[in-house]
């Protein structure tokens, strides 16, 4: 199948956010900015383009890919510190709440990183249950547990 590179860069202009907001939300080592993880995103988004079933959305693809792309990366990360949180991060927290928030999903085993991270996205329970390969119901015990388990660990 040819690839439509104007189609693409349509996709990921619309969907750049989002893009964006996942990069940011995983914690790498310092030698990977947010940009170098948007970039690896993206070539894996090219890699799998021509190859795209339309059994999802589109931005239930993207969403999948770039998770997948970000715990990959996070894998090979060193125990190094961190980078501090990019620039464009919402201002209405501190750096160091942005930091325990992104612990706090760095500590969730997967696949409930996964769901929460796509939850705060605003994908719906069924569009999470595509993601992970979970029911719907399943997805919302997972986030309800996940979320009051955050919401305790924060406040310690």
């Amino acid at each position: 199948m040819e690839v439509d590179e104007k189609e693409f860069m349509d996709i990921v202009c619309r969907h750049r956010d989002m893009i964006w907001r996942i990069c940011s939300t995983f914690r790498l080592s310092p030698a990977w900015t947010t940009e170098d993880a948007f970039h690896e995103v993206l070539c894996d988004l090219w890699k799998g383009f021509g190859h795209v079933g339309r059994n999802c959305s589109e931005r239930t693809w993207i969403f999948r890919v770039a998770t997948n792309t970000m715990i990959s990366l996070q894998r090979r990360k060193s125990n190094q510190p961190t980078a501090p949180p990019p620039p464009s991060a919402e201002p209405s927290y501190s750096e160091e709440e942005y930091r325990d928030v992104v612990d706090l999903l760095d500590s969730l085993p997967e696949p409930d990183g996964t769901i929460v991270r796509a939850y705060v996205q605003g994908f719906s329970h069924a569009e999470i249950g595509q993601m992970t390969g979970l029911s719907a119901a399943a997805v919302a015990m997972r986030l309800s547990r996940c979320l009051k388990k955050l919401r305790k660990q924060y406040h310690q």
